[in-house]
């Protein structure tokens, strides 16, 4: 069965993350029915700093809204997406989400997975984290949603940036239900 996703980007370090997520939901576009995109003006401008380039969500198959649009079909519930896929999500995002602030798409797409009990799954990439970001991810935890956050795995011995970013996104892919070829503990291995 063919999910509905939302995918959103937010003003925190790490768009490596964001590029990657995109690019393997390219790959397995086939499981996918519709994917929604929407980045705040703080992900463009981070995205554009960190990876040189101008967002190239126009590039993949799906649509994007702007943050200001709340006749997305993902702001609310009876369009029956299934999970919501936050890469990175920053601390300012995670505490309105966390506090029922919806004060814009991101947030009232977030407050729309957690009352509909559908996956919303959050990837802060701060550190170290401060005692208000971890009641923060509590709270959603306590809410239904899922914290992962952007660790890196090295089982696979990564070379590069992109297969470090991998590593992490491949779990979130894993996390909303899709299937992705990737690697698995304990791996190929000569032990």
């Amino acid at each position: 069965m063919r999910k509905k996703l939302v995918v959103a980007v937010t003003g925190a370090s790490g768009s490596i993350y964001a590029a990657t997520l995109l690019k393997k939901l390219e790959s397995i576009k086939d499981q996918i029915e519709s994917c929604g995109v929407v980045m705040s003006t703080n992900a463009r401008d981070i995205w554009s700093f960190e990876l040189n380039s101008e967002p190239p969500v126009l590039e993949y198959p799906f649509l994007e809204y702007q943050k200001s649009d709340f006749y997305a079909p993902f702001a609310s519930g009876s369009a029956g997406y299934d999970a919501m896929l936050v890469v990175p999500c920053s601390m300012g995002t995670m505490g309105r989400i966390a506090a029922g602030v919806s004060d814009d798409l991101v947030t009232r797409a977030a407050d729309v997975m957690l009352k509909e009990r559908k996956k919303l799954i959050l990837v802060p990439r701060e550190t170290p984290y401060s005692l208000i970001h971890l009641q923060n991810m509590t709270r959603l935890t306590e809410a239904g949603a899922i914290i992962c956050p952007a660790s890196p795995s090295f089982y696979s011995r990564p070379e590069t940036l992109e297969e470090a970013a991998a590593t992490v996104i491949n779990r979130v892919i894993d996390l909303a239900g899709l299937h992705l070829d990737s690697y698995r503990w304990p791996g190929d291995s000569d032990h």
